[in-house]
């Protein structure tokens, strides 16, 4: 039997009381998309990216659920198998028959928003549009149903703004703020006519915010038009990390230069100042002439713990463990290679998408 379609709520989140939480919030678990060999996304590399994918489950596995997205029941047997092989635990690890097209959860995905009623925490999904980063890469009809998969299998409901958003594009600070960027969320491949105090409305209403940050392009090698998560993050409600890119003669000196003065400048929900950690870059990565967006930032947060990409510049990969470990006492600060994954143009953070614990 089919699951049954999600009630559809009309009004917004905002509107009903919900909002967006930050990442590091307690997770029930972490949304993976399953890449498909005949995918575009790891050309000629996808048996070395799922190493990768391997390693980072392994260690997901240890913190909270993790849900895979499959297509059908041979995928599930052939992912089940191959992770076995590997030694990692399925305890935790429940796969679901939803199809994708490519492996980018955190731009397909779900977003969970959340309020308090009655005592208890209640969830929904806003389902945005998707349309494979200003329709670079199609067919994109299986990633755009994904939310509204996921809401049937957990039988919540769902907001429909109508407008295309990606995850990757928007981080947090979980007391009302959201940062992004103007070369992505005001490119005219996403939402054409959309004007920026449209698009903030859209932030405000559908993520439950108040105050929005807005930086300018993305770094060198970032298909997405400048998605936040390659170039700065919330890691609390008042302190945001940013790679700085000592090399001048590197396309990502002035950029990096550019946003950091801008977050200098920035404040909060309520008018307060920010602290901003600076971390390494890694050295530039390219493979068959291409430029890959390699950074430390696209970092993910899971219970207890954060995962920080790791490139194999070790000087560099242990500066940036040790600088995000010293503003996060509290937290296991853990590296994870993504030498592999990083040829997809995207890490640890693009793959994933959390469900916070309701």
């Amino acid at each position: 039997m089919a699951p049954k379609a999600p009630k559809a709520l009309t009004g917004t989140p905002a509107a009903h009381g919900f909002s967006f939480p930050a990442e590091w919030v307690p997770h029930r678990g972490t949304w993976i998309s399953w890449p498909r060999p005949e995918g575009i996304s790891f050309p000629g590399k996808y048996h070395e990216a799922i190493e990768d994918i391997a390693g980072l489950i392994r260690i997901l596995v240890t913190r909270e659920e993790v849900h895979l997205n499959v297509p059908n029941d041979n995928y599930e047997r052939i992912v089940r198998n191959f992770l076995r092989d590997r030694r990692v635990s399925l305890r935790r690890v429940f796969l679901h028959h939803i199809p994708t097209n490519e492996a980018w959860a955190r731009d397909h995905g779900p977003a969970f928003v959340l309020r308090k009623r009655g005592g208890k925490t209640e969830a929904a999904i806003v389902d945005w549009g998707f349309n494979a980063w200003g329709g670079k890469y199609p067919p994109w009809d299986s990633d755009d149903n994904v939310p509204t998969r996921i809401a049937e299998e957990l039988k919540l409901p769902v907001f429909y703004p109508r407008i295309v958003m990606e995850g990757g594009a928007v981080d947090f600070n979980g007391a009302g703020t959201v940062m992004t960027t103007t070369s992505c969320l005001l490119n005219q491949n996403r939402n054409r006519g959309l004007s920026k105090a449209r698009i903030e409305k859209y932030l405000r209403d559908f993520y439950g915010q108040r105050h929005v940050i807005w930086l300018g392009e993305g770094i060198e090698g970032d298909d997405t038009d400048g998605h936040i998560d390659d170039l700065a993050r919330f890691i609390d409600e008042t302190t945001i990390a940013i790679g700085i890119e000592t090399n001048k003669r590197d396309p990502n000196y002035a950029i990096l230069q550019k946003a950091r003065r801008t977050l200098e400048n920035a404040c909060d929900q309520d008018g307060n100042p920010f602290t901003v950690v600076e971390l390494p870059m890694p050295k530039p990565l390219s493979y068959e002439g291409q430029r890959v967006p390699a950074t430390y930032v696209n970092f993910y947060f899971v219970n207890g713990a954060l995962l920080v990409p790791t490139f194999g510049h070790r000087e560099r990969d242990r500066q940036a463990i040790r600088t995000l470990q010293k503003h996060l006492p509290k937290r296991d600060v853990i590296g994870v290679d993504c030498r592999k994954l990083i040829w997809g143009l995207g890490a640890i953070h693009c793959f994933t998408q959390q469900q916070p614990r309701f």
